[in-house]
């Protein structure tokens, strides 16, 4: 499709200036778009504006707040926030749900035109998804509630940066072990490359709905340990595959959220089966981004010796 490359917006952004939402924000701005980034506290102001950006301080709970900040704009990057899983009280589905109705509203009362949302693998499913039940539930309130509305859902795969929660493992136990991974085949991204891809996304003219899977590297477990491994010193690195209750187990004993434990659990096994990724193999992306795991592995290395 033809890209409107001259044709200067004004886009919103929320996630404030988050592992996507940031990166995002520097290439919307260099490309000359005039962009306005959500965010919930007031010391990112500064930050925002350090990058060509305008701040909107608020919150997503408050669809008065985003119908105004989306009034007269062109387009909205929209995303859920992360949220604490180790919060007992928290219902992560509600949750989703909640902001993707606030996000519908604000929009339907914006006379906004043109979205592009942060969803997920997995999002295809109506079941059997685990945690990722709420990217799903997202989509189909927007495509229901806003019928004509130009919208791509951005289907990242799984987050290099999710590696991270296996540190603590690798320095006590020496391998890496979940159940998924060890030599079935996973898929990674980077925040960098899902960034350019809604970039991309904004000035590609759309009428209707779109799904757009977005991937980096594509690596068995093992072959993922091992590209970690050298760049820690640990060359041997292993991903050995372990019962999910296991796992579980050792969530809670952490101090999960069981609900949510438990919703992990089921998505890792979803990416096991194979059911997480039948639709990606489906639509997956002619091209790959530029962000590979050997490049991750730096970052990692710096973080592991931190630790």
């Amino acid at each position: 499709m033809q890209k409107q490359k001259n044709r200067k917006m004004k886009i919103i952004v929320t996630g404030s200036l988050g592992h996507i939402s940031k990166p995002l924000t520097e290439e919307l701005v260099q490309k000359g778009h005039a962009v306005t980034v959500i965010s919930s506290k007031p010391e990112k102001q500064k930050d925002i504006d350090a990058l060509g950006a305008k701040a909107a301080i608020g919150s997503l709970e408050d669809v008065d707040f985003l119908t105004t900040t989306f009034t007269g704009a062109d387009a909205v990057y929209t995303m859920v926030p992360p949220a604490n899983y180790f919060d007992h009280t928290l219902d992560l589905t509600a949750y989703y749900r909640r902001i993707g109705t606030n996000y519908a509203q604000a929009i339907g009362q914006s006379g906004l035109k043109r979205v592009v949302n942060l969803s997920s693998v997995g999002a295809h499913l109506d079941k059997g998804n685990g945690i990722l039940i709420g990217a799903h539930d997202v989509e189909q309130i927007l495509n229901n509630q806003l019928p004509d509305l130009a919208i791509t859902h951005m289907r990242p795969v799984g987050f290099y940066y999710n590696l991270y929660g296996f540190v603590p493992m690798i320095k006590q136990q020496g391998f890496i072990e979940a159940n998924y991974g060890a030599e079935e085949e996973l898929v990674w991204v980077s925040p960098i490359d899902i960034a350019a891809a809604i970039a991309e996304e904004f000035e590609t003219p759309l009428v209707g709905t779109k799904v757009r899977y977005v991937v980096s590297d594509e690596l068995t477990g093992n072959e993922t340990a091992r590209i970690l491994g050298a760049a820690i010193g640990k060359p041997d690195l292993t991903w050995i595959l372990i019962p999910g209750e296991q796992w579980q187990r050792g969530l809670e004993a952490a101090g999960m959220n069981p609900r949510i434990a438990a919703g992990l659990i089921a998505m890792f096994a979803s990416q096991h089966s194979g059911l997480l990724t039948e639709d990606y193999y489906r639509n997956k992306p002619a091209i790959m981004g530029n962000v590979k795991l050997t490049d991750f592995a730096k970052e990692f290395a710096a973080s592991f010796k931190q630790e």
